[in-house]
């Protein structure tokens, strides 16, 4: 079970026919999180003709978007679009509109929009999260090198080496792995390796 998300808040921005698009990105966790940056945005651009959004949540699978004025379907679903054709969950998407003075039609607002949100999108950096299991294992010496080849046959991200008495490895591996991924170890040590697990919790595997 993964989700994929974006690391952080990010802005892109065009103009289209002399009307200026500001598209705003951010990760949120919940509905409260989500209007607290809708409003965040509108409050900045309290002079802007329109504030469009979507965001869906993995929290109660909720998912809501706004044309926030412009005609239906033109701007809230297109940013929802974009949100959702990029398997992205725990997002939110404004994107600001500063009227030019040249109507761009139904298609070209439904253009602009999408490119707003995907242009802010593309700013980011996404992260691939998936249930984990940290590990700490010790080990001698002479068994370390057999580490890498074991691995290479798991989603495997070594997050810490410690070279002291024995070398001690602090690393995430998929929790639907964690079970067949020890037991490689031990097999590959025959037995001469110490393995604990620490936390499961969320982590970027990206």
């Amino acid at each position: 079970m993964e989700y994929r998300t974006i690391a952080g808040r990010c802005e892109a921005r065009f103009e289209e026919k002399k009307s200026e698009f500001i598209g705003y990105a951010a990760p949120v966790s919940s509905e409260e999180e989500a209007v607290g940056f809708i409003e965040e945005i509108r409050t900045m651009h309290r002079k802007a003709t329109h504030n469009c959004y979507a965001y869906i949540l993995r929290e109660n699978s909720a998912a809501r978007h706004s044309d926030d004025g412009e005609p239906s379907g033109t701007a809230g679903v297109p940013i929802y679009e974009v949100l959702r054709k990029g398997g992205l969950t725990d997002i939110v998407c404004v994107v600001t509109r500063y009227f030019g003075g040249i109507l761009l039609g139904a298609g070209g607002l439904v253009r602009a929009y999408t490119r707003a949100a995907k242009d802010a999108v593309d700013a980011a950096e996404i992260k691939v999260m998936a249930m984990s299991e940290e590990l700490k294992i010790s080990l001698d010496y002479a068994l370390y090198g057999r580490m890498p080849a074991i691995f290479q046959l798991f989603d495997v991200k070594v997050e810490n080496e410690n070279f002291g008495g024995n070398v001690e490895i602090t690393l995430r591996v998929r929790a639907e792995q964690s079970e067949e991924f020890q037991k490689s170890l031990v097999d590959s040590c025959n037995g001469k390796i110490i393995v604990q697990g620490l936390q499961k919790d969320w982590y970027n595997f990206a």
